[in-house]
């Protein structure tokens, strides 16, 4: 069986689209549950403007509590400034982000998409001398809210310019959930012809389709994908977004479908309705609710 490794990025991604603000407490049980169903790579804090996103304000209190080597925890990072406080806490991973469209790049980072590969290369060097792995995300690599269609010529150009700064991983996100299976595939081989560094790929299920592109990505040959328990979450900057795959679900799907992901598909569906409770709702994933089934 083919090994895909699933990073969890529900208590970053996921929560910082919630109206409620959840408190320090619930997210570090949130990240000690998700590393208790196997999973070792999560997006566990985000070192961004606390007035833009007041959900992650608490990034450097929620790593102070997580048991250290328990996993790799993943800080996002826009700048410098957010990269510095970073570097104050047991932070694995740096990922940083980099909007393909310019219109989405302003309203997301308050910046160009070139201003933001700038900022890339200016942090890069610094977290490889820090030991840190980098990783970048291309946001709206398939589809802009504001600008619409993304060419893939110019995804490319974009992911070859992030990919010179010397990364350790580039991740393909479809951040407002356009992507079907077979641009995933057109867009992936595009990249990889263009650069080498290990690919990720984040996509959405807005308009039902994010499973169906996550297991095309993996049919693709990646071997890493990101996915949110409960399937909560989206940026709190592009409209009606919704709909991050659920961890759960897409351990159902892989594992039917002949990958071997190491995770406890039954720890993960109660920590999903662990979590609806503590959002005071339902969360949006459905094999919590309907359950596994026996394995081929």
């Amino acid at each position: 069986m083919s090994q895909i490794t699933i990073v969890e990025v529900g208590p970053r991604d996921g929560l910082q689209n919630e109206a409620v603000v959840v408190d320090t407490a619930t997210k570090v049980e949130f990240i000690n549950r998700c590393v208790a169903a196997g999973v070792r790579r999560i997006e566990a804090a985000s070192f961004v403007n606390p007035k833009r996103v007041p959900q992650m304000a608490d990034g450097e209190a929620v790593l102070e509590q997580l048991p250290p080597d328990a996993a790799s925890y993943i800080g996002l990072v826009l700048n410098e400034r957010g990269f510095d406080r970073a570097l104050n806490t047991q932070v694995d991973e740096a990922n940083l982000v980099v909007m393909v469209t310019d219109t989405f790049s302003q309203k997301n980072q308050g910046m160009t998409t070139q201003e933001a590969i700038a900022a890339v290369a200016a942090i890069a060097p610094r977290a490889k001398e820090a030991g840190l792995p980098v990783s970048v995300t291309l946001s709206a690599s398939f589809g802009c809210p504001y600008e619409g269609e993304v060419e893939v010529a110019r995804l490319v150009d974009v992911a070859t310019q992030v990919a010179a700064a010397g990364i350790d991983e580039l991740a393909i996100a479809d951040t407002i959930g356009v992507a079907v299976p077979r641009d995933v595939q057109r867009r992936l081989a595009a990249v990889s012809d263009a650069v080498h560094v290990p690919l990720r790929v984040h996509v959405h299920n807005t308009r039902n389709t994010g499973y169906a592109s996550a297991l095309a990505a993996a049919d693709a040959g990646v071997t890493v994908l990101d996915a949110s328990l409960g399937g909560i979450g989206g940026c709190p900057f592009a409209p009606r977004a919704t709909g991050n795959i659920a961890t759960e679900d897409l351990v159902f799907a892989l594992e039917r479908s002949g990958y071997d992901t190491g995770l406890d598909l039954d720890a993960l569906c109660r920590t999903s309705d662990w979590l609806g409770e503590q959002l005071g709702r339902p969360t949006p994933g459905l094999v919590a609710k309907a359950g596994g089934f026996p394995p081929l």
